[in-house]
């Protein structure tokens, strides 16, 4: 028997007025009779980070047991729903985020580096972060190299060398159109988008004839990713409209807590649309800066975050703490969610991620880079998900790092004071 089934290569596009969107995963991109694995289809690992400052409280962070029944720390609480792809790793250390002179003044930059900066030892990879490093071996072949966010503007995590940082992008409208349409500034950007109602305009009409051609499954599967794309456009618009309202905001904390966490969950949305579109494999996500002044009156935490960070053990500023990293992970499953949701063949895309969620601060009283809050979402690389890896006293961040590149396929056997990789039970 000869097996005719025609199938669309996986890199096929929508494509109008210089937007191109990939698709996602069909069953149309898999040739009949083949295996998922064995084909052009098989899906690259997406890799990510997200930074939060000001470590997390250790009592509130470290499960109380290990492996695979462990039991979720307050602070992790909110991740139950997709535990089964959460891998926390505790005793991990950055010896070289320590330097603290000025306080927090290298704490995001050895991050993903793990080099102080002032020791120049590693030759020509000196100062790279890991996320680059990983997107220059995955990312060649994608829109964007990589992506670097930020809810909160200042400071860097991403370095492609020495001291050189990559900027963070803060503006949710300026990242869409950098994903998906030209435009030099903002005021062209809205002008085009004015112009023609939606940039997604330009696409549809490639997306209906592309679906006279797919099966029923495939069709809905391209009418609810066009909705997908839809839904986070008009969010973007109303919160652009909204903070156009109140003029140009400064750096220090303004307006209400509800606006800023609307700004992080449509950042985490882009993460997860530019996932989706095949628009980039690597991004990074800094949530709020360190030493930031922010304050959360809708969790009832008026006081500002890096002062309360110094808690001095005062157990009433601990919980205030608590709270702040509650409402931090509370953002990130929601995420999780968000990609659980987004389908890939029998896959979701936390199958096929693996996400870095920190801070490179431990008990942020003593400023120190010990007992590091350290959590892996997904089981893309391979990971097994669903469990609790207590791993030896101060064994270095670097594992973790070169434990996910190498899994990310990047072919590298060191990485900063890594000490080797490590397995999960």
């Amino acid at each position: 028997m000869f097996i005719t089934k025609k199938h669309i290569p996986r890199r096929a596009l929508l494509k109008g007025a210089g937007a191109a969107i990939a698709l996602p995963l069909l069953d149309a991109m898999i040739p009949a009779g083949t295996a998922l694995a064995a084909t052009a289809a098989a899906v690259k690992p997406r890799v990510g980070f997200v930074y939060v400052p000001h470590g997390a409280v250790e009592k509130f962070w470290v499960p109380k047991t290990t492996g695979k029944a462990f039991e979720l720390s307050p602070i992790l609480k909110p991740m139950e729903g997709v535990r089964d792809y959460v891998t926390v790793i505790t005793n991990i250390r950055n010896k070289s985020g320590e330097r603290q002179n000025p306080p927090h003044g290298i704490t995001e930059q050895t991050w993903l580096t793990v080099q102080d900066p002032q020791l120049n030892t590693w030759g020509p990879q000196a100062g790279i972060s890991v996320d680059q490093l990983i997107a220059k071996a995955i990312g060649k072949d994608t829109p964007l190299t990589s992506l670097e966010l930020c809810a909160e503007p200042g400071g860097a995590t991403s370095f492609t060398g020495l001291n050189r940082s990559l900027p963070l992008e803060g503006n949710p409208r300026k990242l869409f159109y950098t994903m998906f349409g030209p435009g030099d500034s903002n005021t062209d950007r809205v002008a085009r988008l004015k112009a023609t109602d939606s940039l997604l305009d330009y696409v549809l009409e490639s997306s209906k004839m592309l679906s006279s051609k797919l099966g029923a499954s495939d069709r809905a599967l391209v009418s609810d990713y066009m909705e997908s794309i839809r839904e986070v456009e008009s969010r973007v618009a109303k919160l652009m409209a909204k903070a156009d309202s109140l003029g140009q905001l400064p750096d220090a904390p303004r307006g209400t807590p509800d606006d800023f966490t609307e700004l992080v969950d449509v950042q985490f949305e882009m993460v997860a649309l530019a996932y989706q579109t095949g628009q980039t494999r690597v991004a990074s996500l800094r949530m709020i800066k360190e030493a930031s002044m922010r304050t959360f009156p809708s969790i009832n935490v008026d006081e500002a975050y890096h002062p309360l960070s110094h808690h001095g053990e005062d157990p009433d500023k601990q919980e205030k703490l608590r709270r702040v990293q509650t409402w931090q992970m509370e953002r990130f499953a929601k995420f999780a969610k968000k990609l659980d949701s987004i389908k890939e063949g029998n896959q979701s895309l936390l199958d096929t991620s693996m996400i870095m969620y920190g801070s490179n601060l431990g008990n942020s009283d003593l400023h120190n880079c010990s007992q590091l809050p350290v959590l892996v979402l997904g089981k893309g690389g391979g990971f097994k998900g669903g469990q609790h890896i207590s791993a030896p006293k101060d064994t270095p961040l670097a594992n973790v790092l070169l434990t996910m590149s190498q899994r990310a396929g990047v072919q590298v056997e060191q990485f900063g004071d890594a000490t080797g990789t490590f397995s999960e039970a």
